[in-house]
């Protein structure tokens, strides 16, 4: 995979390698949630079929081994 770092990182998204950054459609503002989670481990875990069962497997490997989060709330739209 692209992604994969030389220690066995990967780096996952739906359609490419890296960030792809909002995609609003035109019209209102869109929120958006970013979290950052610093973790007293590294996770192993293997991708899922879709982003929903990824989130939780990625969540419930965290559990235990978070020593900090931040979170930023942006706002974004498209003209």
């Amino acid at each position: 995979m692209a992604g994969d770092l030389p220690d066995g990182t990967k780096q996952q998204s739906l359609r490419s390698t890296g960030y792809m950054g909002p995609g609003a459609p035109p019209g209102p503002y869109h929120h958006y949630t970013f979290t950052l989670y610093a973790l007293d481990t590294k996770l192993d875990i293997t991708p899922a079929q879709n982003a929903f069962e990824t989130r939780t497997a990625i969540l419930t490997a965290m559990e235990g081994h978070v020593l900090g989060k931040a979170v930023l709330v942006a706002r974004f739209h498209r003209q």
